[in-house]
């Protein structure tokens, strides 16, 4: 069944022909909550072994809400959510006494378990045909911290960039801004592919993108809220894409 939803465009006048996609990441290429409640399981089983008076003191739950308490403290951490999760068990480890030096050696477990993704089926062969069939240019733009060259998906595209590293999040401009430039196309001729409809839908339209809401879970757009398309897959994606303007 084709779900592909289009909508009227949001400004008068030919678009200009697509030369580029950008993509998020989580609940984009891969579901997201299964792998950070299982590498939130694995650094708490880690920390009753080598941390245990970290986890007599506090639960998943509680940690949870300490890096949501800590957010507030530094503008920072809204963007740069490794830093956030390393300040949170550095305060929750020296709260108990515990030594501070294995915050890293934590944060290790849970990194290799935060990219131990699961690829949704369609993004591989998409990706590919994006590339090879269509000569489309493809980057990513993401708030999250996840490494591509470790999750083995940095070969589909020219360029990557992460809020961490760039120093604000969507959906500030400059940052979907950034991915164009490295790309060398204008917004106008971008596309930017994601599941959040503030984040990617208003945040790519506000920078001047054609904004794809890549809709896996059977959601609802809010109120006032319109993507140039909602798709249900990558494959929906390209068959938009190719009903649309390319090169």
């Amino acid at each position: 069944m084709n779900n592909l939803t289009i909508f009227p465009p949001s400004r008068p006048g030919k678009p200009l022909a697509i030369k580029a996609v950008l993509f998020d990441l989580d609940d984009t290429l891969w579901p997201i909550v299964p792998v950070i409640a299982r590498a939130e399981q694995l650094l708490f089983d880690w920390m009753r072994e080598h941390a245990p008076a970290v986890t007599r003191q506090f639960t998943i739950e509680s940690l949870r809400q300490q890096r949501l308490d800590l957010v507030a403290t530094n503008p920072v951490f809204k963007f740069d959510l490794w830093n956030l999760r390393h300040a949170a068990l550095t305060a929750s480890f020296n709260s108990v006494g515990e030594d501070a030096r294995k915050v890293d050696a934590a944060m290790a477990v849970f990194s290799e378990a935060r990219h131990a993704v699961t690829l949704f089926d369609d993004v591989e062969p998409v990706l590919a045909r994006l590339q090879q069939r269509h000569r489309l240019l493809l980057g990513t733009v993401s708030n999250g911290f996840a490494d591509l060259d470790k999750i083995g998906l940095a070969r589909h595209f020219q360029t990557s960039i992460a809020a961490h590293s760039f120093g604000c999040a969507k959906p500030d401009p400059s940052i979907f801004h950034a991915a164009c430039a490295a790309l060398n196309v204008t917004p106008e001729e971008t596309v930017y592919a994601g599941d959040d409809p503030l984040l990617d839908v208003v945040g790519a339209q506000q920078a001047g993108l054609r904004a794809v809401w890549i809709n896996r879970f059977d959601r609802v757009l809010p109120a006032g809220v319109s993507a140039q398309a909602s798709c249900t897959s990558l494959h929906e994606l390209e068959a938009w894409l190719e009903q649309t303007a390319i090169g």
